[in-house]
């Protein structure tokens, strides 16, 4: 057993005997469940003590945790009344077989689990859930496609689709792919396939295998057949998710055609869900009580009436609602961006027309970046406060800087914000640009309202490209005396891919193509 297996293992262990509860209604009991090609996956099973029927959950597990994962609440689910099975996937821990991240066998292990827990438990077969975490979520997602039994999931900082994960806006993702293949090698059995695909994206090469290999694996794919079957969904992610951000989210749940239900909250990937799964007070974990008490034990929650996108407010306990996602915003704040100022090395965020001029940048990173993984946005999650940067002292070569006058009102950002930007590649062929958005103090501090990465694969040098891209969505308000600050550079940690050393990018706009921040507003 690798070092990250024996803490990970211990501290699930210590978990289980702090949070077990005095007087449990229900018992557990750990199984092994065979599947169609012999792979064994190690289960634990919680079993109401009362005799009778009772609906189902299939919790499956987290990306490199055992099936200890879920024991608070699966033991709190139990002792309410539900049978529920928790299961390590194929190629992690001991579960044998290799990592087939949410494939096919993976998918056909999540129906074969149900199936073993109909004949083994006193499940009701009509009301079975599946549920999870992060790879648990995306492989609850992708099981409603094939399995109508799935009545309710609960998909919690999950994914649905894992191209724009790893690609978004043709940028590769650095730091989370590369947690994740870490995490696989120390505590399972990547398989062939998968090694090859992560081979592949580290090194820049055959891009349209590595995205076949994701959209197989991606709920999005098979939309038309959760559609046809119809299960209730709830998915709950964070703002400041890393490894799958919001915007796939929004547009999975738009397209959704049956019961369902987004909330978004500040933080990163699987944050907001952490002291839920400690045992402590949790919204997320809530509303997946709630859910499932709705649409498997057929109880009134009242969730069925509320609205069904939930928003928590950045810095804010408070929560807004919204009967669309379309709903969210009213209306856009339209920020032009002027030349460059010689005297202060900036530009202006106007509303009016600002046509004709051009800057250029020196390929380099500099103070504005995203973060690390996990920790940054992580952080915000748990103290409120979200990324800042001292906006004097973002490296004017290496960067151009536009800012907006002193606001005399809030602005209530809601959505997603959008980049209409002129690259021209100077003396290189691909490039990336990082694009910031900031509320800035009277001192100057910037907090990071979102960010978003673009790169031109397959640029020209000296030819002019249009980029139109949406920022991450976020719910965040501008307070009055602030400004907005835009800052684009070419580098950024989060990412592989950057602007190639010593090269210039050039940043541009025009009357027949203007360059523009758009927010939307509330």
């Amino acid at each position: 057993m690798s070092w990250l297996r024996a803490i990970a293992v211990s501290a699930v262990l210590s978990l289980c005997i702090v949070a077990t509860p005095a007087s449990a209604s229900s018992s557990l009991r750990i199984v092994d469940i065979a599947t169609r090609d012999g792979v064994t996956l190690k289960s634990a099973v919680y079993t109401p003590d009362a005799p009778g029927r009772y609906p189902a959950i299939i919790f499956i597990t987290s990306w490199a945790l055992p099936n200890l994962e879920y024991f608070v609440q699966a033991q709190k689910f139990a002792d309410a009344g539900y049978v529920v099975v928790s299961y390590t996937p194929r190629g992690f821990y001991a579960s044998g077989g290799g990592i087939d991240t949410a494939g096919p066998k993976d998918i056909g292990d999540l129906t074969e689990v149900i199936n073993w827990t109909l004949v083994n438990t006193p499940a009701e077969p009509t009301r079975i859930g599946a549920a999870g975490i992060s790879y648990g979520a995306g492989m609850a997602l992708i099981g409603s496609a094939f399995d109508s039994r799935i009545r309710a999931v609960a998909a919690l900082s999950g994914w649905t689709d894992l191209p724009y994960s790893l690609f978004a806006n043709q940028t590769r993702h650095l730091q989370s792919a590369g947690l994740l293949w870490l995490s696989a090698e120390l505590t399972g059995r990547p398989s062939a396939e998968l090694r090859q695909a992560l081979s592949d994206f580290f090194a820049n090469q055959n891009v349209p295998d590595v995205i076949a290999y994701a959209q197989v694996r991606s709920a999005a794919t098979y939309l038309d057949r959760i559609n046809a079957n119809r299960p209730a969904i709830l998915m709950a992610n964070a703002y400041g998710d890393s490894f799958f951000g919001p915007n796939q989210l929004t547009d999975f749940f738009t397209r959704l055609s049956g019961p369902k239900r987004l909330e978004l909250r500040p933080g990163d990937h699987a944050i907001a869900e952490l002291t839920g799964i400690l045992g402590l007070p949790n919204d997320a974990w809530t509303s997946t009580r709630r859910w499932f008490d709705q649409y498997l034990r057929g109880m009134n929650t009242g969730i069925a009436s509320e609205n069904p996108v939930q928003l928590q407010l950045r810095g804010q306990g408070s929560y807004e609602s919204y009967p669309s996602w379309s709903a969210v915003s009213t209306g856009t704040a339209r920020y032009n961006l002027s030349d460059v100022h010689w005297w202060s090395h900036e530009g202006d965020l106007a509303a009016g027309s600002q046509a004709g001029w051009s800057a250029t940048i020196i390929a380099g990173d500099t103070i504005a970046n995203g973060g690390l993984a996990l920790l940054t946005n992580g952080v915000e999650a748990i103290t409120g406060e979200p990324p800042t940067a001292w906006i004097p002292a973002v490296d004017r070569s290496n960067a151009a800087v536009w800012q907006s006058d002193w606001l005399t009102s809030p602005q209530r950002v809601r959505g997603a914000a959008h980049l209409r930007l002129n690259v021209t590649p100077g003396n290189s062929g691909q490039t990336t640009v990082i694009a910031y958005l900031y509320d800035t103090d009277w001192g100057g501090t910037g907090s990071l309202v979102t960010h978003v990465a673009v790169t031109l694969r397959d640029a020209v040098a000296g030819h002019p490209y249009a980029v139109d891209v949406d920022f991450p969505a976020t719910v965040y308000d501008i307070p009055s005396g602030h400004r907005l600050s835009l800052v684009i550079d070419t580098v950024d940690p989060l990412y592989a891919d950057k602007a190639p050393s010593f090269s210039t990018v050039k940043l541009s706009s025009s009357t027949s193509s203007p360059s523009y921040v758009s927010l939307p507003l509330k």
